[in-house]
């Protein structure tokens, strides 16, 4: 009876070696399949995109690719651009700050609409918002003829342009900070105010230097996303070749008129700069992981 027990236990001792050893096994195969996929999707859909834009640009040589960049249409669409990121970033970051500070530190009539209003131009199609832009202060919109009247222009010129980009970038700043600002709490700035300052020193003291990281990560996903904006920018611009193309209805004219080298050379500083946004993005990240996680870096 006894030595039934000991052949028993050897038994299912031997049993359990074997499943862990499938089991292990298992685990590997598995793991190496996902990581597979993973790069192999990274490869595909990302690394080989970038590469060939960069191809394409300098396919006929630099003379050709640096020609397209001066294209005087080139340095108009490069300066709009530019400009309504100018003014589209710094508004949001405003917009951000004042938003997410009234979210995480109050509470009011309206927070829970104020959240869904911020999350509004992530669910709307940036065609559609170009459309509303159109409807409303196009020739035949709501205020059409009192802008004509005035000499107004505003869809197909340039406030057109920054209202659209206005409109697609808003959230990015707000949502990186509501988060954070609602896990930190209240209990600095309360303490803050006990000890005599006021709001705006408790604000610049306290508040901004607690948020300076997710602040300037949204500021450079707005930037990026105000820079490559296409749908709303296409609806509201006219396209007029020298005065309402940004960058990337730039390429698209180039490419419809079958200029391919030019149109992959403005791609390529699109492009790049979404590899600088890559870049300064894991920068603040680890920065920021430095800063709250000092004792594992």
């Amino acid at each position: 009876m006894a030595d039934s027990a000991i052949i028993l236990d050897r038994r299912k001792a031997s049993l359990s070696k074997f499943e862990r050893h499938f089991a292990t096994r298992d685990r590997t195969v598995v793991r190496r399949i996902v990581i597979t996929a993973g790069v192999s999707f990274f490869l595909l859909f990302i690394v080989l995109p970038l590469i060939a834009v960069f191809v394409e640009a300098f396919r006929r040589g630099a003379g050709v690719y640096f020609a397209a960049l001066v294209d005087a249409d080139a340095l108009s669409a490069m300066r709009l651009t530019l400009l309504a990121a100018a003014i589209a970033v710094p508004l949001n970051l405003l917009f951000g700050l004042a938003a997410s500070w009234a979210i995480a530190k109050f509470e009011f009539r309206g927070k829970s609409l104020l959240l869904t209003l911020i999350d509004l131009p992530f669910s709307v199609s940036p065609v559609v918002a170009g459309l509303i832009y159109v409807l409303v202060f196009g020739a035949q919109g709501w205020f059409g003829t009192w802008l004509m009247d005035h000499d107004i222009r505003i869809i197909f010129a340039v406030p057109g342009i920054v209202l659209a980009t206005l409109f697609v970038t808003f959230p990015f700043v707000a949502r990186e900070l509501i988060p954070l600002m609602q896990a930190q709490g209240r209990d600095e700035e309360e303490a803050a105010i006990t000890l005599g300052a006021s709001g705006l020193q408790t604000f610049w003291r306290v508040t901004l230097p607690n948020v300076k990281w997710a602040l300037l990560y949204g500021v450079i996903l707005c930037n990026a996303r105000a820079m490559g904006e296409f749908g709303a920018v296409s609806v509201v611009s006219g396209h007029i070749r020298g005065e309402t193309n940004t960058m990337p209805l730039h390429v698209e004219i180039l490419y419809n008129e079958y200029q391919f080298a030019a149109a992959f050379a403005v791609a390529s500083l699109l492009a790049m700069l979404a590899l600088v946004t890559l870049a300064i993005k894991s920068y603040i990240e680890w920065r920021a992981s430095r800063q709250l996680f000092p004792e594992t870096t």
